[in-house]
């Protein structure tokens, strides 16, 4: 019996025709796959199978290129050899992608007019496969009853071959676990398979005893090739659920790897526990799942929907698994430290964990994991009372909160910056960044701080500040936080003179200032933008002033400044967090009239612009 060949580098050229030598190389492999049936040759095909693929996409453009299928053939003459042996090996077959490969290119093949005794023999070849999966004899009469074209016949007949291609590989799998095999239908193979994976552990007091898990791994990698097929989803789910309780149980890399790539680019549908699981098992798929949603969060016009988020299933997940939740904190610190703190990133983070923490609440009878163990690397002193939402407590405790929380964080940022001990320097660093991070996660507070801001009297701004400008100046560099919070308060101090304008006309220097401090600021240290953006659009949100004075204010600045789009993006998320509500509001009502009338001017104002853009 010939064994598999090792794994080669063949070229990768999809343009050019497939030669001579390379479908020599394929057809001694579909050889050695149809003579061998041990786990060598199921393992030699599933490495091959994409290579395989990919010279199936070259064949078909070349039959499809050629004039005829004589020329064809007398360009390939081992063509119709190759593609009738692999017309018989379930690992090929039973691939959604080979098999629909496969089927293309026979019936590129098949000549509607044969016009030579090349055609004819090689049409009657593709009426014997197709005849092998019908019960009709006469092809001919059967077409003619369906009233049918004969290329959509055959094709139509080729799939049910596939069909017994599929039940064959499912029993092939089954023989790995049963040494007396019964044909089953599909259905019933699969229900089998699932039964049996779903055994629990029967070796945890004897390693020499034969255990129910000894044939998962094996099972395992014989479904790879089926990662793809509709009717093994069900059986792929109770292979990825089934509880590890010991080392037999373990799952193939291969597998998993496939599993991974056919559920990203959807051409395998899991339920939802089976997902979770695939994370669990594949770090790779978890961190593409992560990458994923949050360039859709990037790449979105506004802020993040709460429904997308809670779709991606990544928060459930997170909330199931705390081993889970720890990776992805790692990705959000990793691309935090990386985006240095860009808005839309940390506004995302925020959401997630706002989301997450939901799950938290709702699965609390179902898991025993306490949020000090998922969130291990923040100021302990800190968690609890960040993690407490604000419509935890009462809205007369939320000033004295968030004044506790500002204290709290100036004390981590003393010892950062006032410390001699240089070998503590970078311990000290790592505790402020994850104190700022745990903030970024909660920032439902600095938004809470942000509108607190609008109703403040002078001699109250200082610890709502500090907050803010941590939040949007985490790092001091250059030791220049003391400055940045002079600005802030001077864009406060405008802010407030600004809105509290009862009559025309607006004072044109305080327009001008509020311009200038909206604009990027090319001496250092400069104010973010986008701390003073916030703080306007929640003066023109909340302050009693009346809506025509303040949508007059939010044109004439905006309209100079050009951050139309930051002061929409800055609104949308303000009206997320008054349905959920975390603003301190007494006529509600009031507010969301406020908020839509100023998104529509905004509306305008982008629509005006959008062809001076372009």
């Amino acid at each position: 019996m010939s064994q598999p060949q090792p794994l080669i580098q063949l070229p990768q050229t999809a343009e050019r025709a497939p030669s001579a030598g390379e479908l020599r190389f394929w057809l001694d492999k579909a050889v050695c796959w149809g003579q061998a049936d041990g786990p060598d040759a199921r393992k030699d095909a599933s490495l091959h199978l994409s290579r395989l693929k990919d010279f199936l996409q070259q064949v078909l453009t070349h039959i499809n290129n050629m004039s005829s299928t004589a020329e064809t053939l007398k360009r390939l003459p081992l063509l119709g050899q190759f593609l009738g042996r692999l017309c018989w090996n379930p690992y090929v077959t039973a691939d959604a992608t080979g098999r629909r490969l496969l089927l293309q290119c026979l019936w590129g093949l098949y000549s509607e007019h044969p016009g030579n005794a090349v055609e004819r023999t090689a049409n009657q070849w593709i009426r014997v496969l197709c005849q092998l999966a019908t019960e009709e004899d006469d092809a001919q009469a059967l077409m003619k009853k369906m009233d049918i074209p004969p290329k959509d016949y055959h094709l139509e007949v080729l799939r049910k071959v596939s069909a017994f291609f599929f039940s064959a590989l499912i029993n092939s799998v089954i023989m790995l676990t049963y040494t007396r095999v019964v044909l089953l239908p599909s259905f019933q193979m699969v229900a089998l398979l699932q039964k049996s994976i779903g055994k629990s552990c029967s070796c945890l007091g004897d390693t020499n005893q034969r255990c129910a898990c000894d044939n998962i791994l094996a099972t395992s990698e014989a479904c790879v090739p089926l990662v793809t097929c509709p009717e093994a989803a069900p059986l792929i789910s109770a292979l990825l659920q089934q509880q590890v309780t010991c080392v037999r149980a373990a799952l193939s890399e291969d597998f998993l790897d496939a599993v991974s790539s056919a559920y990203s680019s959807r051409c395998l549908s899991l339920e939802e526990q089976a997902v979770v699981s695939l994370w669990c098992h594949n770090l790779p798929s978890l961190e593409e799942a992560v990458l994923r949603l949050l360039d859709c969060a990037l790449t979105y016009s506004g802020p993040i929907p709460q429904k997308q988020l809670e779709q991606s299933l990544l928060p459930k997940a997170c909330a199931q698994h705390c081993s889970i939740f720890l990776v992805v904190n790692d990705i959000f610190r990793s691309i935090l430290k990386q985006a240095d703190g860009t808005e839309c990133v940390k506004y995302f983070v925020g959401a997630f964990t706002g989301c997450f923490l939901r799950e938290v609440a709702l699965q609390q009878h179902q898991t025993s994991v306490s949020l000090k163990a998922m969130f291990p690397q923040s100021p302990q002193s800190l968690l609890l009372p960040l993690l407490t939402r604000p419509t935890e407590m009462p809205q007369q405790a939320w000033r004295r909160h968030l004044i506790w929380l500002s204290s709290s964080l100036q004390r981590l940022t003393q010892e950062e910056e006032h410390g001699d001990d240089n070998s503590s320097r970078s311990g000290r660093f790592h505790t402020v960044f994850e104190a700022w991070f745990l903030l970024v996660q909660c920032s439902h507070w600095v938004q809470v701080a942000v509108q607190l801001l609008v109703t403040s009297e002078p001699e109250d701004c200082a610890p709502l500040l500090w907050l803010l400008t941590f939040y949007h100046h985490p790092t001091n560099r250059g030791h220049h936080r003391a400055l940045q919070l002079v600005r802030g308060k001077e864009a406060w101090d405008h802010l407030h003179s600004l809105f509290s304008v009862l009559d025309p006309p607006l004072p044109i220097d305080l327009l001008q200032s509020l311009v200038t401090l909206l604009s990027p600021q090319p001496q250092p240290p400069p104010l973010s933008p986008l701390l003073t953006l916030n703080l306007f659009v929640n003066f023109a949100v909340f302050l009693q002033q009346s809506l025509s004075a303040s949508t007059e204010i939010v044109q004439m600045v905006l309209d100079r400044c050009g951050l139309v789009d930051g002061a929409r993006w800055v609104l949308s998320s303000l009206q997320i967090r008054m349905n959920q509500g975390d603003c301190l509001s007494s006529d509600t009502e009031r507010v969301h009239l406020r908020i839509r009338a100023l998104q529509n001017t905004l509306t305008h104002m982008h629509v005006a612009s959008s062809p001076a853009k372009e």
